[in-house]
């Protein structure tokens, strides 16, 4: 059985993340949709918030589940036996980015990194650009999903 977490702070949660979980949801027998918790980062909606809008938006994905967990993401793989970690990536940079990060979590635990690449009308799309339409009061609903949309409501 072959389980991957796809970690993050989904703050919020975007299409773009939503086109990455829903491809990978294929190629994993489980997929767990990782909030990872920061006592030093503030955040736009809260842990109860970003584990709503996550929940609602794959109820009806049967192997995909959706957990929290604070520390090294490696760890709770551990904790969870899990096999990949699963990064979407939108760019260049991105990739230089978690291949380092990738590279090291291997080092540490063995634990393998897969890439996906976002499709092509998605990876324009980060959390901090939906933050930043909120904020401003703009129409969110070509970057967010429903439950987001509906959360703000």
């Amino acid at each position: 059985m072959k389980k991957a977490v796809f970690p993050g702070s989904f703050d919020p949660i975007t299409l773009g993340h939503v086109d990455v979980i829903t491809r990978a949801s294929h190629l994993f027998d489980e997929l767990v949709i990782a909030i990872g918790v920061n006592d030093s980062k503030k955040y736009r909606f809260s842990l109860e918030e970003r584990l709503s809008f996550i929940t609602k938006t794959f109820e009806n994905i049967p192997n995909i589940s959706v957990e929290t967990y604070t520390g090294l993401t490696t760890a709770f793989c551990k904790e969870i036996n899990a096999d990949f970690i699963l990064r979407g990536l939108r760019n260049p940079a991105d990739f230089e980015f978690e291949k380092a990060i990738g590279i090291t979590n291997r080092q540490l635990t063995g634990i393998d990194t897969v890439f996906l690449l976002t499709s092509a009308n998605t990876a324009f799309i980060s959390s901090s650009i939906v933050r930043d339409i909120i904020k401003h009061k703009g129409d969110i609903s070509k970057f967010a999903p429903k439950a987001v949309i509906e959360g703000l409501i």
